[in-house]
Formats: C-alpha cells, structure tokens, sequence
C-alpha cells in the first residue's frame, strides 16, 4: 500500500501554468498612466501640426530663392529686373503701426494742450479735451495704418515715398480736426475757442505729420520685405 501512494506521476505531458512576465504586468495602463498617455498623444499631434506648418514655411522660402536665383541669373546674362516680373513689397508689422499711432498720440496731445489752454484759458478744459480723443485717436490711427499698409502706392522700393506720407499726413488731418472741433465745442461750450483750437492745430500738425511719417519711412523696424512675381 505504502507503494502504491509514493509512486510518480504516470508519464504525459504537465498541465502548464500561466504566469505573465513582470514587464507584461506592468505594461497595463492604469487610469493615471492612461490619462498621461491621452496627454503625450494631445502634445504629439500639437507638434505634428507645428513641424506641418514649418514644413510649408521652409517649401514657400526654397520656392522664393529658387525664384530669386534664377531672377540674379537672368539680370547677369542682361536682362533687366522690370523684364524679368520681381515686384517688391514692403509691409508694416502691427506692432509697428502701434508705435507709430501711440507716439504721435503723445506730440499731438502735447500739441493740442497748449492750445487749448491758450485759447480757452483754463487747465481743466484743456486736460478735458486732450483726454477726451486720446484714445479714440490713436485706435482710429492705428485703424488707417493697418488699412494704408493694404496698399503699396506711393512706396518705393523700400520705404514710403514724399508723396505718400504727404497724403497720409492730410487725410488724417481732416479726421483728426473735425474730431477736435466736435470735442472742442462739446467741452468748451464755446464755437469760437472751438474753432481756434481746431485751425491752429490743423496747421501746426499736418506740418508736424509730414515730417513725423519721413522720419518713420527712414526706420526699418517693423518692415516686412515681400518679393512677388508677376510671371
């Protein structure tokens, strides 16, 4: 009997266990790991569209340099740039046209507080009227600078042409005195100061204006250069 009980196993094949590896154990995503999965997966697909976007930027400047190589080859063998299509552009950045409307907000102001203390006499209404346009004018400004930099008439190749900064100074005279009029006779309360005030700055400041915007076509901050061609 004592036999019977110790003798092996017959003969065949085990019954195999399964046991998972300690790596496969812990290859299964919890809820936190699954939430940092969702998370590289979100920046993944935001740098993909990055590498895109830079991808066509990089295909756009190669496309523009092969032009541009192949415009230099051509005026070498004697053609000339006007034959050859190239139209230049220049753009101004927003941050340029920002500057450009906050600061002549300062002189203009400066300008339009002396005389109306002058004719009206009193700090009060003078500082009333300076602060009442200061920033209704220098946002309306900022608003034509962006429509002006939608046109290249009047620029040369690469700044603003006399005749274009001549242009820009009158047309916004004749907004910026109708608006200091309005705002004159409204605080004022009076046509006459009104009127002094508005005519003395209309000359002072489109002189001012003239000479503002050349100074400005001679600065190259905030200038975008653009080549196009027309064939």
């Amino acid at each position: 009997m004592l036999r019977l009980l110790t003798q092996p196993p017959p003969p065949g094949p085990r019954p195999q266990t399964t046991t998972l590896p300690s790596t496969a154990i812990s290859s299964i995503p919890s809820s936190s790991a699954s939430s940092d999965l969702k998370r590289i997966e979100k920046i993944m697909t935001v740098e993909t569209l990055k590498r895109q976007r830079q991808a066509a930027l990089l295909e756009e400047t190669e496309n523009k340099l092969k032009r541009l190589e192949n415009l230099r080859d051509s005026y070498l063998d004697g053609k000339s740039i006007m034959e050859s299509g190239m139209q230049e552009q220049v753009k101004e950045t927003t941050a340029r046209s920002a500057v450009k409307s906050m600061s002549w907000r300062v002189i203009a102001g400066t300008v339009t507080l002396i005389t109306s203390l002058k004719y009206s006499g009193s700090l009060k209404t003078a500082l009333t009227i300076v602060g009442s346009d200061f920033f209704s004018k220098a946002a309306t400004m900022f608003l034509g600078e962006r429509m002006m930099n939608q046109s290249q008439a009047g620029r040369t190749k690469d700044s603003d042409g006399v005749g274009r900064s001549l242009t820009k100074a009158i047309i916004w005279r004749l907004f910026a005195v109708a608006n200091t009029l309005c705002m004159a006779v409204f605080i004022a309360k009076d046509l006459s100061i009104a009127s002094k005030i508005a005519s003395t700055d209309a000359v002072i400041k489109t002189t001012m204006m003239f000479f503002y915007e050349r100074f400005w076509a001679k600065v190259d901050w905030g200038k975008e250069y653009d080549v196009d061609f027309s064939i």
